[in-house]
């Protein structure tokens, strides 16, 4: 995937020249999304990184430590008594964590809050294939195996993904360095969103966090993929819309990342409907964009396994919304929401800046974000 933003706010100004600029009346978030060239991704290429670099931030304890590459808006060895807001904005395959901290930055600036009260990070997860970016000694993954929740491959380093980000939110939720903490978002957008999913899902640290006063939520936007509870997919001939997927087809459709077989050892052992109790108390935002829905994308996922949730993103989120449901007893809540963002493709700048987006990540109100794209309840 080329999850690649560049809104660098000269790069923007270079823009208002050009044919198919936004009115000037129009707020900045909306500018800011409708001023970045699509590419097969949605986001134009950089113009240039990001000023601030990586930071290095040590984490573990006992005898798994590591260091962890980040990009971030303060210093995480500085003073940070005042942040009150941790965002998370997770990459996509390409595991360019400096675009999406450089969007994700011009974002909150276009936000108008305060920069004092938030700490912005995006966690880059080492590759393989990175040996230009002098991420040495640290974990590293081969090809999507992070996004998965997989454990680095390097033997010196055997730490998941998903552990990675647990290790994190112990970070920034350390009353010693973040005393004034109260709410951390996770947000991911086509990869990143598979990795905020997998992770809501199966991670142990949510409730914990909650009862100490931290509300924890989720963002998702426009994943290929989703994790299944049980057995059934979505289905044409069952009366309930869903059923056990034919194996004649794809023997391997329950196996994780899409089910409950052979579960990464993050979660081994966890049951798919404890799982699913455990999820729907959860914080989660789906969004899903209207017009992402090219069954020949060219970075939709097309593995059976896949293919077994539906054919796009849009019929795969569509259905795994009415599966939450389906799940439910009667009297249960489910404390997720749901939107479509009209009118878009899979244009992260776009999802993350919509009037539901930028509530869900930004708390920006949508009273003062009109003019992004809308939401609609599906």
């Amino acid at each position: 995937m080329k999850l690649i933003f560049s809104i660098l706010m000269s790069a923007i100004v270079t823009m208002i020249a050009q044919p198919g600029f936004t009115h000037p009346s129009e707020n900045p978030i909306a500018k800011i999304a409708k001023t970045i060239a699509p590419t097969d991704e949605g986001v134009a290429a950089p113009s240039s990184l990001t000023s601030d670099g990586w930071q290095r931030v040590h984490l573990g304890s006992g005898g798994q430590q590591y260091d962890f590459p980040v990009y971030a808006n303060h210093a995480l060895d500085g003073d940070l008594h005042t942040i009150r807001e941790v965002i998370f904005v997770q990459h996509g395959l390409q595991r360019n964590g400096n675009d999406y901290y450089a969007a994700a930055s011009e974002l909150l600036k276009a936000t108008g809050r305060d920069p004092a009260d938030i700490l912005l990070i995006a966690p880059n997860f080492p590759g393989t294939a990175d040996t230009k970016k002098d991420f040495v000694n640290m974990p590293m993954w081969h090809g999507q195996g992070w996004m998965s929740g997989e454990n680095a491959v390097n033997a010196s380093f055997s730490v998941s993904s998903l552990q990675v980000l647990d290790d994190l939110l112990a970070f920034v939720a350390d009353k010693n360095r973040l005393p004034s903490l109260k709410r951390i978002t996770l947000a991911g957008h086509s990869g990143g969103a598979q990795l905020v999913h997998r992770y809501a899902v199966l991670n142990n640290v949510d409730e914990g966090l909650r009862a100490r006063g931290v509300a924890l939520t989720y963002v998702i936007a426009n994943p290929s993929s989703y994790l299944y509870f049980t057995s059934d997919r979505p289905s044409n001939s069952a009366a309930s819309g869903f059923a056990p997927y034919d194996i004649a087809v794809c023997a391997d459709y329950d196996k994780y990342r899409y089910g409950m077989r052979d579960m990464v050892p993050y979660a081994q052992g966890a049951d798919g409907l404890t799982l699913y109790r455990r999820y729907t108390q959860r914080q989660m935002t789906y969004l899903v964009g209207s017009d992402d829905n090219d069954p020949n994308h060219s970075v939709l996922d097309k593995t059976c396994g896949a293919e077994a949730e539906g054919s796009t993103r849009l019929q795969r989120a569509r259905a795994y919304w009415r599966y939450e449901r389906l799940l439910a007893t009667p009297q249960q809540v489910i404390q997720h929401q749901y939107f479509e963002v009209v009118g878009v493709g899979h244009n992260q700048s776009k999802m993350l800046g919509s009037r539901c987006g930028a509530l869900a990540i930004f708390d920006l109100p949508e009273s003062k974000n009109m003019t992004a794209a809308s939401c609609r309840v599906p």
